[in-house]
């Protein structure tokens, strides 16, 4: 009578511990990515790169003993809906961490409750400044949209040697800060070259040939183009059936395979872009994560999915360092991350502010592929 008296105190403060001796037998973490709406080809990168990262981490034995599970959310790039799953992960999934797999509107508007509920967030790709400012809990994997911007300026200049060039950004936050960030470098960094156009377009235009047509009459050396690939895929497609010669540099946000089918093959030909995947990078962890991902999805990857698949290692690595699912250990052990062998390039570390410091890539399109063309590892550019 007495041990049936014993084992049912135990079974008592099992349950008002909320029975997590018998629950907690994987480690939750969190995934936001637009997987419908408008930007639903880079959710689905998100998705396809994760799955295949927790499945190798599970496959190797989990983290500390245990399988790592994903709870995923459609948050169609949409603040609101971003909000409303981020209470959801905090209160009811009780995640461990989360991943940011989604653009910056979503992605900033739930930086700040990852924040106040002390749950490390690793942005993969989204670009706005105020992600990492809302504090310490919140990382980027991701490039700065200024440190893009700058990027993609010196190589418009010191690589492509381009002396009069126009920008066309579309007119959201992904585009307006990159290209803040572009303009700044050619003012105060470069003599010689001039800015001969800039202007924003709507973020739903179709119709590119009012701006191009502008572009045309000055005859630039180079544009530069800020926008999605379902933006600059049309933007590229007629620039060149307008006859524009002009070289065409790009950024992250156009690193897509779905950009060829909509330019075309003739018009993304030469296409340069900064990004965050070198797809020749020959590192065994990036040439096995492509062959991978064609064989399971019959398409190549992209910066979207190699990014979020880089957060999630991040996340999980720093779980197995701080040898904890506390939150502040995990994120201890983020922010002490060095020499890390991700998928996006050897990240050197983050900064007091959670940015990543790592090379920029610069690809190419060859044959309607990503190729690799350059890389900017300026120690005044990449550490934001």
């Amino acid at each position: 009578m007495r041990m049936v008296k014993v084992l049912l105190s135990v079974f008592l403060v099992l349950t008002l511990l909320g029975g997590s001796a018998f629950a907690a037998d994987t480690i939750k973490i969190g995934v936001l990515a637009p997987l419908t709406g408008f930007a639903a080809a880079d959710g689905e990168s998100v998705l396809n790169s994760v799955n295949i990262a927790v499945d190798k981490i599970n496959a190797s034995g989990g983290v500390l003993g245990k399988k790592v599970e994903l709870v995923v959310y459609d948050d169609r790039a949409d603040a609101k809906e971003a909000v409303s799953l981020a209470h959801k992960l905090i209160g009811q999934d009780r995640v461990v961490a989360v991943v940011g797999g989604s653009y910056s509107m979503p992605t900033r508007a739930v930086a700040t409750f990852f924040q106040e509920a002390q749950i490390p967030f690793v942005a993969a790709y989204a670009v706005h400044p105020d992600i990492t400012k809302a504090g310490d809990f919140c990382f980027r994997n991701g490039f700065l949209a200024e440190v893009e911007g700058k990027a993609a300026a010196k190589v418009a200049t010191d690589m492509l040697g381009a002396k009069r060039i126009a920008v066309l950004y579309s007119d959201i936050d992904f585009g307006r800060t990159l290209s803040k960030g572009f303009k700044e470098y050619i003012e105060n960094k470069t003599t010689g070259v001039e800015i001969v156009y800039s202007k924003a377009y709507p973020f739903k235009e179709k119709d590119y040939k009012p701006y191009l047509s502008e572009i045309k009459e000055l005859n630039p050396d180079l544009i530069m183009v800020n926008g999605y690939y379902f933006q600059t895929g049309p933007i590229l497609k007629q620039a060149r059936e307008m006859g524009i010669k002009s070289i065409i540099l790009g950024e992250e946000g156009a690193d897509s395979p779905k950009l060829v089918e909509l330019a075309g093959p003739s018009a993304a030909e030469g296409f340069i872009i900064v990004t965050n995947l070198n797809r020749d990078d020959e590192r065994p962890v990036v040439q096995n994560f492509i062959k991978e991902y064609e064989g399971r999805y019959g398409i190549a990857p992209d910066m979207v999915g190699a990014s979020a698949y880089d957060a999630l290692t991040i996340i999980v690595d720093a779980i197995q360092r701080a040898g904890s699912t506390d939150g502040k250990a995990i994120r201890d052990a983020i922010a002490s991350t060095k020499d890390f062998d991700g998928l996006t390039g050897v990240i050197k570390g983050f900064n007091e502010i959670g940015e990543v410091v790592k090379p920029v890539q610069v690809q190419i399109i060859k044959f309607g592929k990503y190729h690799y063309f350059g890389v900017v590892d300026d120690p005044d550019i990449i550490n934001p």
